[in-house]
Protein backbone atom coordinates (compact mmCIF):
# COMPACT_ATOMS: atom_id res chain seq x y z
CA UNK A 1 0.00 0.00 0.00
CA UNK A 2 0.95 3.50 -0.80
CA UNK A 3 1.37 6.25 1.40
CA UNK A 4 0.08 9.59 0.51
CA UNK A 5 1.60 12.48 2.46
CA UNK A 6 -0.20 15.88 1.61
CA UNK A 7 1.54 19.26 2.85
CA UNK A 8 -2.08 21.27 3.32
CA UNK A 9 -2.88 24.90 5.14
CA UNK A 10 -5.59 24.25 7.54
CA UNK A 11 -7.89 27.46 8.31
CA UNK A 12 -8.55 26.70 11.82
CA UNK A 13 -6.82 24.49 14.56
CA UNK A 14 -7.60 25.23 18.11
CA UNK A 15 -11.38 23.61 17.70
CA UNK A 16 -14.24 23.93 20.15
CA UNK A 17 -14.78 20.51 21.16
CA UNK A 18 -17.55 17.68 21.37
CA UNK A 19 -16.18 15.56 23.63
CA UNK A 20 -16.80 15.17 27.19
CA UNK A 21 -13.29 15.73 28.81
CA UNK A 22 -12.18 18.16 26.69
CA UNK A 23 -12.84 22.00 25.73
CA UNK A 24 -10.77 22.51 22.77
CA UNK A 25 -8.84 19.65 20.59
CA UNK A 26 -5.71 19.94 18.50
CA UNK A 27 -5.57 18.03 15.35
CA UNK A 28 -2.17 19.13 13.84
CA UNK A 29 -2.68 15.85 11.15
CA UNK A 30 -5.96 14.83 9.30
CA UNK A 31 -5.49 10.92 8.86
CA UNK A 32 -3.28 8.87 10.77
CA UNK A 33 -0.90 6.29 9.02
CA UNK A 34 -1.04 3.62 12.19
CA UNK A 35 -4.01 2.21 10.05
CA UNK A 36 -5.83 0.90 13.31
CA UNK A 37 -8.85 -1.38 12.18
CA UNK A 38 -11.13 -0.41 14.65
CA UNK A 39 -10.42 3.30 14.73
CA UNK A 40 -13.51 5.54 14.77
CA UNK A 41 -11.70 7.93 12.87
CA UNK A 42 -11.99 6.91 9.76
CA UNK A 43 -14.62 7.81 8.97
CA UNK A 44 -14.38 11.38 10.31
CA UNK A 45 -11.43 11.85 7.71
CA UNK A 46 -12.91 9.97 5.13
CA UNK A 47 -14.49 12.99 3.94
CA UNK A 48 -11.81 14.57 2.21
CA UNK A 49 -10.30 11.18 0.87
CA UNK A 50 -13.53 9.22 0.32
CA UNK A 51 -11.86 6.39 -2.65
CA UNK A 52 -8.50 5.92 0.02
CA UNK A 53 -7.59 3.41 2.39
CA UNK A 54 -7.18 4.38 6.06
CA UNK A 55 -3.61 4.12 6.86
CA UNK A 56 -2.54 4.96 3.49
CA UNK A 57 -2.72 8.85 3.68
CA UNK A 58 -1.86 12.28 5.91
CA UNK A 59 -2.64 15.04 5.29
CA UNK A 60 -0.07 17.80 7.31
CA UNK A 61 -1.19 20.82 8.74
CA UNK A 62 2.00 22.69 7.90
CA UNK A 63 0.84 25.75 9.33
CA UNK A 64 -0.94 24.68 12.67
CA UNK A 65 1.92 26.63 14.98
CA UNK A 66 1.20 30.18 13.36
CA UNK A 67 -2.66 29.51 13.15
CA UNK A 68 -2.22 28.12 16.96
CA UNK A 69 -0.61 31.50 17.94
CA UNK A 70 -3.70 33.74 16.21
CA UNK A 71 -6.14 31.83 17.45
CA UNK A 72 -4.72 32.43 21.03
CA UNK A 73 -4.31 35.60 20.84
CA UNK A 74 -7.88 36.19 19.12
CA UNK A 75 -8.89 34.29 22.20
CA UNK A 76 -7.61 35.85 24.66
CA UNK A 77 -8.93 39.32 23.75
CA UNK A 78 -12.32 37.73 23.64
CA UNK A 79 -11.80 36.29 27.25
CA UNK A 80 -9.18 39.13 28.56
CA UNK A 81 -10.19 37.58 32.07
CA UNK A 82 -9.57 34.10 31.25
CA UNK A 83 -6.56 34.92 28.92
CA UNK A 84 -4.34 31.54 30.46
CA UNK A 85 -6.91 29.70 31.09
CA UNK A 86 -10.01 29.20 28.98
CA UNK A 87 -10.68 25.79 29.32
CA UNK A 88 -8.68 22.36 28.47
CA UNK A 89 -7.41 21.43 25.56
CA UNK A 90 -6.24 18.01 23.95
CA UNK A 91 -3.82 16.37 21.45
CA UNK A 92 -5.75 15.23 19.28
CA UNK A 93 -9.03 13.75 19.18
CA UNK A 94 -9.15 12.27 15.12
CA UNK A 95 -5.14 11.60 14.54
CA UNK A 96 -2.69 10.51 16.40
CA UNK A 97 0.09 13.65 17.20
CA UNK A 98 2.73 11.10 17.64
CA UNK A 99 2.54 10.00 13.88
CA UNK A 100 5.95 8.86 12.69
CA UNK A 101 5.83 11.79 9.98
CA UNK A 102 5.92 14.29 13.57
CA UNK A 103 9.23 13.33 13.76
CA UNK A 104 9.85 15.46 10.65
CA UNK A 105 7.31 17.97 11.06
CA UNK A 106 7.40 18.55 14.34
CA UNK A 107 4.11 20.44 14.64
CA UNK A 108 2.92 18.92 17.57
CA UNK A 109 5.97 19.79 19.62
CA UNK A 110 5.91 23.14 18.03
CA UNK A 111 2.12 24.04 18.81
CA UNK A 112 2.96 22.67 22.51
CA UNK A 113 6.13 25.24 22.11
CA UNK A 114 3.51 28.09 21.18
CA UNK A 115 1.25 27.54 24.15
CA UNK A 116 4.04 27.70 26.17
CA UNK A 117 5.12 30.82 24.71
CA UNK A 118 1.67 32.55 25.19
CA UNK A 119 1.92 31.25 28.85
CA UNK A 120 -0.77 28.69 28.81
CA UNK A 121 -1.64 27.41 32.31
CA UNK A 122 -5.23 25.36 31.63
CA UNK A 123 -4.87 21.38 31.93
CA UNK A 124 -3.38 19.86 28.45
CA UNK A 125 -4.16 16.35 27.43
CA UNK A 126 -1.87 14.19 25.22
CA UNK A 127 -2.95 10.59 24.08
CA UNK A 128 -0.61 8.55 21.61
CA UNK A 129 0.20 4.94 20.16
CA UNK A 130 3.97 6.45 19.85
CA UNK A 131 7.27 6.02 22.00
CA UNK A 132 7.91 9.43 20.05
CA UNK A 133 5.91 11.21 22.84
CA UNK A 134 9.09 10.55 25.23
CA UNK A 135 11.33 13.33 22.89
CA UNK A 136 9.07 15.97 24.61
CA UNK A 137 9.74 15.36 27.77
CA UNK A 138 11.64 18.50 28.43
CA UNK A 139 8.32 20.65 26.96
CA UNK A 140 6.18 18.80 29.18
CA UNK A 141 8.02 19.46 32.53
CA UNK A 142 7.38 23.19 31.70
CA UNK A 143 3.59 22.70 31.59
CA UNK A 144 1.02 23.51 35.06
CA UNK A 145 -1.10 21.10 34.27
CA UNK A 146 -0.45 18.34 31.65
CA UNK A 147 -1.08 14.38 31.53
CA UNK A 148 0.23 12.47 29.00
CA UNK A 149 -1.32 8.89 27.92
CA UNK A 150 -0.98 5.72 25.77
CA UNK A 151 -3.53 3.94 23.99
CA UNK A 152 -2.82 0.11 25.68
CA UNK A 153 -5.23 -2.45 24.27
CA UNK A 154 -3.06 -5.57 26.01
CA UNK A 155 0.66 -6.12 27.25
CA UNK A 156 0.89 -8.59 23.88
CA UNK A 157 2.54 -7.56 20.36
CA UNK A 158 -0.12 -9.89 18.74
CA UNK A 159 -2.89 -7.32 19.10
CA UNK A 160 -0.62 -4.49 17.83
CA UNK A 161 0.55 -6.99 14.86
CA UNK A 162 -3.11 -8.18 13.93
CA UNK A 163 -5.32 -4.46 14.21
CA UNK A 164 -3.42 -2.17 15.32
CA UNK A 165 -1.73 -2.86 11.67
CA UNK A 166 1.50 -0.27 11.38
CA UNK A 167 0.91 1.52 15.39
CA UNK A 168 4.31 0.93 17.44
CA UNK A 169 4.41 -2.17 19.19
CA UNK A 170 2.51 -2.47 22.52
CA UNK A 171 5.33 -3.14 24.55
CA UNK A 172 6.99 -0.34 23.01
CA UNK A 173 4.46 2.07 24.33
CA UNK A 174 4.47 0.45 27.89
CA UNK A 175 8.46 1.55 27.65
CA UNK A 176 7.40 5.34 26.95
CA UNK A 177 4.36 4.85 29.83
CA UNK A 178 7.35 4.05 32.35
CA UNK A 179 10.06 6.68 30.96
CA UNK A 180 7.27 9.17 31.39
CA UNK A 181 6.50 8.27 34.89
CA UNK A 182 10.30 8.08 35.85
CA UNK A 183 10.33 11.77 34.92
CA UNK A 184 7.67 12.50 37.11
CA UNK A 185 5.27 13.00 34.06
CA UNK A 186 1.23 13.08 34.69
CA UNK A 187 0.71 9.75 32.84
CA UNK A 188 -2.75 7.83 31.83
CA UNK A 189 -3.47 4.83 29.28
CA UNK A 190 -6.61 4.14 27.32
CA UNK A 191 -7.26 0.35 27.29
CA UNK A 192 -9.35 0.78 24.31
CA UNK A 193 -11.41 -0.61 22.50
CA UNK A 194 -11.20 -3.54 24.72
CA UNK A 195 -10.99 -6.15 22.30
CA UNK A 196 -12.25 -9.62 22.84
CA UNK A 197 -10.41 -12.85 22.07
CA UNK A 198 -7.22 -10.40 23.43
CA UNK A 199 -8.74 -9.17 26.40
CA UNK A 200 -11.57 -11.20 27.19
CA UNK A 201 -11.27 -12.52 31.29
CA UNK A 202 -10.64 -11.32 34.09
CA UNK A 203 -6.74 -12.63 34.73
CA UNK A 204 -6.07 -10.84 31.22
CA UNK A 205 -7.37 -7.69 32.44
CA UNK A 206 -5.64 -7.87 36.33
CA UNK A 207 -2.08 -8.31 34.19
CA UNK A 208 -2.75 -5.00 32.05
CA UNK A 209 -4.00 -2.83 35.33
CA UNK A 210 -1.46 -4.52 37.17
CA UNK A 211 1.47 -3.54 34.73
CA UNK A 212 0.00 -0.18 34.28
CA UNK A 213 -0.17 0.25 38.29
CA UNK A 214 3.94 -1.05 38.40
CA UNK A 215 5.17 1.60 36.07
CA UNK A 216 3.58 4.55 37.84
CA UNK A 217 0.26 5.26 35.59
CA UNK A 218 -1.75 7.79 37.48
CA UNK A 219 -4.71 6.74 35.61
CA UNK A 220 -6.52 4.54 33.41
CA UNK A 221 -9.63 4.43 31.17
CA UNK A 222 -11.77 1.78 29.57
CA UNK A 223 -13.66 1.67 26.31
CA UNK A 224 -16.15 -0.69 25.00
CA UNK A 225 -15.27 -2.09 21.04
CA UNK A 226 -17.38 0.91 19.34
CA UNK A 227 -19.56 -1.48 16.57
CA UNK A 228 -21.12 1.33 14.25
CA UNK A 229 -21.82 0.48 10.89
CA UNK A 230 -19.09 1.88 9.40
CA UNK A 231 -16.67 0.56 11.83
CA UNK A 232 -17.61 -2.75 11.50
CA UNK A 233 -18.19 -2.64 7.78
CA UNK A 234 -14.35 -2.22 7.34
CA UNK A 235 -12.91 -4.17 10.80
CA UNK A 236 -15.33 -7.13 9.62
CA UNK A 237 -13.95 -7.11 6.16
CA UNK A 238 -10.84 -7.44 7.50
CA UNK A 239 -11.62 -10.28 9.82
CA UNK A 240 -13.44 -11.58 7.02
CA UNK A 241 -9.67 -11.99 5.21
CA UNK A 242 -7.65 -13.17 8.33
CA UNK A 243 -9.76 -14.47 11.30
CA UNK A 244 -13.30 -14.96 10.75
CA UNK A 245 -13.34 -17.65 12.89
CA UNK A 246 -12.96 -14.27 15.26
CA UNK A 247 -16.75 -12.64 13.95
CA UNK A 248 -18.90 -14.35 16.52
CA UNK A 249 -16.20 -13.01 19.14
CA UNK A 250 -16.21 -9.33 18.25
CA UNK A 251 -20.68 -9.45 17.48
CA UNK A 252 -20.82 -10.82 20.98
CA UNK A 253 -18.75 -8.11 22.19
CA UNK A 254 -21.10 -5.77 20.79
CA UNK A 255 -24.25 -7.16 23.62
CA UNK A 256 -25.36 -5.63 26.78
CA UNK A 257 -24.85 -8.66 28.26
CA UNK A 258 -21.12 -9.12 27.35
CA UNK A 259 -21.05 -5.13 28.38
CA UNK A 260 -22.62 -5.79 31.51
CA UNK A 261 -20.40 -8.73 32.74
CA UNK A 262 -17.09 -6.57 31.37
CA UNK A 263 -18.23 -4.25 33.53
CA UNK A 264 -18.48 -5.92 36.85
CA UNK A 265 -15.12 -7.85 35.85
CA UNK A 266 -12.98 -4.19 35.90
CA UNK A 267 -14.81 -2.26 38.42
CA UNK A 268 -14.01 -5.56 40.81
CA UNK A 269 -10.13 -5.00 39.83
CA UNK A 270 -10.14 -1.36 39.97
CA UNK A 271 -11.33 -1.94 43.38
CA UNK A 272 -8.74 -0.43 46.40
CA UNK A 273 -6.18 0.25 43.99
CA UNK A 274 -3.93 2.97 43.54
CA UNK A 275 -4.74 3.85 40.19
CA UNK A 276 -7.39 5.39 39.68
CA UNK A 277 -10.37 5.01 36.75
CA UNK A 278 -11.09 7.47 34.33
CA UNK A 279 -14.76 8.58 33.57
CA UNK A 280 -15.61 6.26 36.76
CA UNK A 281 -17.06 3.57 33.72
CA UNK A 282 -16.09 1.96 31.10
CA UNK A 283 -17.08 4.42 28.29
CA UNK A 284 -19.81 3.21 25.78
CA UNK A 285 -20.43 5.50 22.72
CA UNK A 286 -23.83 4.84 22.18
CA UNK A 287 -24.67 5.38 26.08
CA UNK A 288 -22.75 8.71 25.71
CA UNK A 289 -24.46 9.79 22.44
CA UNK A 290 -27.57 9.27 24.10
CA UNK A 291 -26.93 12.13 27.05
Amino acid sequence: MSLKINEIEAKSILIKSGLPVSDWVINCYNGCLFGCMYCYAAQIARWKHPNEEWGSYLDVKINAPQLLKKELDKLSMRRPSSRYNFGSIFFSSVTDPYVGMEAKYKLTKKCLEVLLEFGYQGPVSILTKSPLVTRDIDLFKQFKDIEVGMTITGLDDKISRFLEVKAPPVTSRIKALKVLSDNAINTYAFVGPIVPHFIYNEEKIKEVIDKLEEIGVKKVWFEHLNLNSKIKDRLFNYLKKDSPELIPEFEKADTEEYREKLNKIIEKQMKGRKIKMGFKEVIYHKKLAKK
